[in-house]
């Protein structure tokens, strides 16, 4: 009979030792799973990143595409109506007094002397392709006060396209009483003129300042632009009181507004 012991089978970790492994398994899986977790967000957080950066690139850009569509339009614009214009200069230089439309600086000091507060309609002479126009819509004159008055049946045509609400009247601005007959029902209080007044006599330009106050209110002003250094209406014996602006220097040529109003 042997006297040694027989051996015990060995022992796994003990119920203390099997716990506190599960406690440090949990831990760890908890930690993982917080980790995973913050990096899901992570990722979502730069994706959403991504995307916004991405939909504000794709949003100046297709501002920026706007804006060089809307240029190249505008120049377009601006060169078929210098084009309209010199070939009327060609056609008539005495009815067209310039090569180019006014300039949008000249058109804004123009109308800068109508008060859009005032009722009633706005009598424009000479509107061309209607820089001048424009320029009383902004100012705060509906275009339905506006009536425009255009020799040429081309410029005429064109004006009716881009300011279907105003009145283009195609005739004489030099006989205005006879050409507005039946589209003016009441008083204007103002006459904004663009006519090449120096291609005509003096008398000529008299005669029509003095046609053009019958049929404003009273107090109301004449406006007219000039390249000369002189009163494109003749103020000898005229009876009118007048301002003249300084010269408008982003104009080709340089210009200048005259106002011209009658004394009481």
């Amino acid at each position: 009979m042997s006297l040694t012991s027989p051996r015990r089978p060995p022992q796994g970790p003990s119920l203390a030792a099997r716990l506190g492994q599960s406690r440090v398994a949990l831990r760890i899986e908890d930690e993982m799973r917080v980790t995973a977790a913050d990096l899901v967000d992570s990722v979502a957080e730069a994706r959403l990143k991504v995307a916004t950066v991405r939909y504000k690139v794709q949003d100046e850009v297709r501002s920026t595409t706007q804006k060089l569509r809307s240029r190249v339009s505008e120049a377009r614009a601006k060169l078929v109506d210098e084009a309209r214009f010199i070939r009327s200069w060609i056609d008539n230089p005495s009815r067209t007094g310039s090569v180019t439309p006014s300039s949008p600086a000249l058109s804004r000091r123009m109308a800068s002397f109508v008060d859009p507060a005032l009722p009633g309609p706005v009598i424009e002479i000479g509107p061309g392709t209607g820089p001048v126009t424009e320029a009383l819509i902004a100012r705060g004159i509906s275009e339905d006060r506006l009536i425009l008055v255009e020799y040429s049946p081309e410029f005429c045509e064109l004006l009716r396209r881009r300011f279907p609400r105003a009145t283009v009247v195609e005739g004489d601005a030099y006989a205005l009483s006879t050409t507005l007959s039946g589209h003016l029902n009441e008083k204007a209080i103002a006459v904004v003129s663009s006519l090449p007044l120096f291609n005509q006599p003096p008398a000529m330009r008299s005669a029509l300042a003095r046609d053009a106050f019958t049929l404003l209110t009273e107090g109301a002003p004449f406006i007219q632009f000039t390249y000369s250094v002189i009163s494109p209406v003749p103020r000898k014996g005229s009876g009118l009181k007048s301002f003249v602006s300084d010269w408008v220097l982003r104009n080709i040529p340089p210009a200048r507004v005259w106002v011209y109003r009658q004394t009481v």
